[in-house]
């Protein structure tokens, strides 16, 4: 993999953009069910209740995305990695607000640095 280039504080400032636009969190994981929508892997604004509910039995105005409707075919993937998608595009919701926080923070810290140091 080649290294990527630094980000800069505009590439920062884009990606929190996108983060603030979008539904706020925190976003949970849940699994749903209905005959429409079989085995419906869901990222949701409400956490899962365990119970598998079936439309219309909850609110499809709380699902945010779908890793995999079974029935009809039509959000799949090949590798079969439903669960592990929608864990990580839940977690990315208050994962990269948090990510984007420690890179200015520790950019903070290095220009500080840079400040201090003596010439050489």
């Amino acid at each position: 993999m080649d290294t990527p280039e630094p980000l800069t504080a505009e590439d920062l400032a884009r990606i929190e953009e996108r983060a603030e636009a979008a539904t706020p969190g925190p976003w949970h994981v849940r699994e749903l069910d209905d005959d429409d929508a079989m085995s419906l892997v869901a990222i949701s604004t409400v956490p899962d209740t365990g119970h598998g509910e079936r439309w219309p039995d909850f609110d499809h105005q709380q699902i945010v995305a779908a890793t995999l409707i079974q029935q009809p075919r039509y959000v799949d993937v090949a590798d079969q990695r439903w669960d592990e998608n929608a864990r990580f595009i839940a977690d990315a919701r208050q994962d990269i607000p948090r990510l984007i926080a420690e890179i200015r923070r520790l950019n903070r810290r290095l220009e500080g640095k840079d400040q201090t140091a003596e010439p050489s």
